[in-house]
């Protein structure tokens, strides 16, 4: 016996269940990388800051393809202090 009541089911859409991502990472760290690699390539005129940032880039997608809330659970973990005092 099927556990499902015919006319009771609704087709969701896959975005509406994903995460927002571009280029493959979250989208707050992928803007958060591109700004300060632009930054640091225009701005500064540190050319090894454009391999630094595709490194990134290229590190955060291997993370996100692991785990797509790894950013969301590192940015919890740094707000966590180490000990709480009694």
């Amino acid at each position: 016996m099927s556990d499902r009541i015919p006319g009771f089911e609704i087709p969701i859409h896959r975005s509406l269940t994903e995460r927002i991502l571009l280029a493959g990472v979250p989208r707050e760290a992928a803007l958060l990388n591109a700004t300060f690699t632009t930054a640091f390539v225009f701005g500064l005129q540190c050319w090894y800051a454009l391999p630094a940032g595709i490194g990134l880039h290229w590190l955060a997608l291997r993370l996100t393809r692991h785990d797509d809330r790894f950013f969301d659970v590192l940015r919890r973990t740094l707000h966590f202090r180490a000990f709480y005092r009694a």
